[in-house]
């Protein structure tokens, strides 16, 4: 029984050093795709030069990815990953909900505008195929749904915000932070204007928005 065990251990033990090696192997390859995608555009960048950068050979290279495509998908995922956690960062702080609602959306657009300002080239790609980002960072979009839910519905539970209706108001805040992407990251919102003071907007349109106090 105890030799049983110990076999069945040992082969836990090696199991997991091999996904650990294959895990680290694939975000090699992700980082070293993000970093000539950045570099030289996506259109310039082949597989074989993934695979001589990265010193993994095509044959490797070709085990995790089955194309060009394929890779650029993954370092998207990537990156809306690290903006998944910041905005769960916020989220999990605790402070008021209105005030919460105003960090998530910066948090929001600050995140995108870092992730397209470091990967270079790869920013005209990104809003250039703007349906296939879509499609790839529809699991962020869920997760940011859920924390603008809990927000919201923390803001009615405790009396401060008026929503009819919970799941509306959470797509319109959605859709129109998406809408604020592109000028936000190229700096055309309120050129001229101090970033204290557009916040201070955006906190006031907030509370007008959904303050009870406002829908009496």
């Amino acid at each position: 029984m105890a030799e049983k065990a110990y076999l069945c251990a040992e082969i836990h033990l090696i199991y997991k050093k091999y996904s650990m090696a294959v895990e680290k192997t694939r975000n090699k390859l992700i980082e070293v795709a993000r970093t000539l995608f950045a570099k030289q555009g996506i259109e310039e960048t082949t597989m074989n030069d993934i695979a001589l950068a990265s010193g993994k050979g095509r044959r490797t290279l070709y085990t995790y990815f089955k194309s060009k495509e394929d890779i650029y998908d993954a370092v998207v995922q990537d990156e809306l990953e690290l903006m998944a956690q910041k905005m769960a960062d916020v989220a999990q702080q605790e402070m008021d909900p209105e005030d919460k609602l105003v960090a998530l959306i910066y948090a929001h657009l600050q995140a995108i505008k870092e992730v397209v300002q470091r990967n270079g080239n790869i920013r005209a790609e990104f809003f250039r195929d703007i349906w296939r980002v879509s499609l790839i960072r529809q699991r962020f979009d869920r997760n940011e749904k859920m924390l603008l839910t809990n927000i919201l519905t923390e803001g009615v539970q405790k009396g401060l915000f008026e929503i009819d209706d919970v799941a509306l108001m959470v797509d319109i805040i959605r859709y129109s932070v998406r809408g604020l992407e592109v000028p936000f990251i190229y700096g055309r919102i309120a050129d001229g204007m101090p970033k204290g003071l557009i916040r201070g907007v955006v906190h006031k349109i907030i509370h007008r928005s959904l303050s009870k106090k406002y829908n009496i």
